[in-house]
């Protein structure tokens, strides 16, 4: 009486699915990781309960010795307007601003004014509130 099993055992084992999952986890990192935009200049930004994270094309940081800086290089005031007229022509027309929670209210008028001007789209860089 022969009791050998017919049927072998395959003892390999298939990677494919292991690289394509990997691939896939690569790849949604690399893009949720493009959402997040921090400015480079230390300001204190005020805080909000609801934060919407916006893709940051045109950023204007302005700090608490009331310095304007656009996409992170220093601009004089009075040419402010040109140069966020030539950044903005390069870039979509939004315009993210990390306005310092000590700057007076009219600087940061200012720079809304003149984005409204040339058509660009505002949006104040808030951090969330923390919960206590």
């Amino acid at each position: 009486m022969d009791l050998k099993a017919r049927n072998k055992i395959e003892t390999s084992f298939n990677f494919s699915s292991i690289a394509d999952i990997i691939f896939l986890l690569l790849i949604f990192f690399m893009l949720t990781s493009s959402f997040v935009t921090p400015s480079g200049l230390p300001v204190n930004l005020p805080s909000s309960k609801a934060s919407a994270i916006v893709l940051q094309r045109v950023s204007v940081t302005i700090t608490p010795d009331l310095a304007y800086y656009v996409n992170e290089q220093l601009v004089p005031v009075e040419q402010l307007e040109s140069a966020l007229r030539a950044a903005l022509s390069e870039q979509e027309g939004v315009l993210v601003m990390n306005v310092d929670k000590s700057v007076p209210v009219e600087h940061l008028v200012r720079v809304a004014g003149i984005a409204t001007a040339l058509e660009a789209k505002v949006s104040i860089a808030t951090r969330p509130e923390s919960n206590r």
